[in-house]
């Protein structure tokens, strides 16, 4: 049996703001999904892609050797450990459990220190 694919970006946002302490921002434009101070998720784009952080770069290889249609990354991303999610392709049930492990990750992390706001430039 085929396991359907594909999620549309009013369910990423529920699965995400679901997640306990998760707030949504902006960030490059876009929707950002923040926890605890700290990057989680954001839309690439429209509505095609997320960028997901994940614990290392490992785990990004082994989602994209998984599911190589689903999962994938650019240059930009090649030092990071993050993954790019083609929401198209994706199984529901998978990037429930990818988006939960990247919780589970990022809530580890200690608080982010609060960011200094920057003083005009004095003319």
């Amino acid at each position: 049996m085929r396991q359907a694919r594909g999620v549309q970006v009013a369910e990423v946002r529920r699965l995400l703001l679901s997640l306990a302490n998760v707030v949504e921002g902006r960030s490059y434009g876009m929707p950002s999904f923040l926890l605890n101070g700290h990057f989680l998720a954001r839309f690439r784009d429209e509505d095609t892609v997320l960028v997901v952080q994940l614990a290392t770069i490992s785990e990004r290889d082994v989602l994209m050797e998984l599911d190589p249609r689903t999962f994938f990354l650019t240059d930009h991303y090649r030092n990071y450990p993050a993954v790019l999610v083609r929401l198209a392709e994706v199984p529901p049930a998978l990037l429930g459990d990818v988006l939960n492990e990247s919780w589970s990750y990022v809530g580890a992390l200690p608080p982010a220190r609060p960011r200094r706001k920057r003083r005009k430039a004095r003319k």
